[in-house]
């Protein structure tokens, strides 16, 4: 899978998302770790890319505004808790497809998740 990975993401969880083989741009890469959220979201879906994000007001960004978003992955974890976390995503990325998740609002956090379809 593709993602695009705003600049509140651990590096630990891009090294783990960049070993399990995935397409991983972190927003820094790329100049847009100042970006707003409405310009990161909009680069995410024009670039193919799932935005993954700890930014929990993407939320209201995406239901406002739907044709902004191509998916989004929000991460409700601490440090203490990123491998839980991290155990979850593998999950949610082998059980869902890429297209799937274009079209959800997923969270992870340790132990559950919960995706709406956008």
């Amino acid at each position: 899978m593709q993602f695009l990975v705003d600049q509140d993401v651990y590096k630990i969880t891009i090294d783990f998302l960049a070993k399990l083989g995935h397409n991983v741009v972190p927003a820094k890469n790329i100049g847009m770790h100042r970006a707003l959220d409405r310009e990161l979201l909009k680069k995410a879906k024009d670039t193919g890319r799932l935005l993954i994000t700890r930014d929990k007001d993407y939320g209201a960004l995406v239901f406002i505004e739907r044709e902004l978003s191509g998916g989004v992955i929000l991460l409700r974890s601490k440090p203490a808790t990123i491998n839980e976390a991290h155990e979850i995503l593998r999950r949610v990325l082998q059980k869902h497809s890429e297209k799937k998740l274009q079209q959800s609002f997923c969270v992870v956090e340790p132990h559950r998740y919960r995706i709406r379809t956008i």
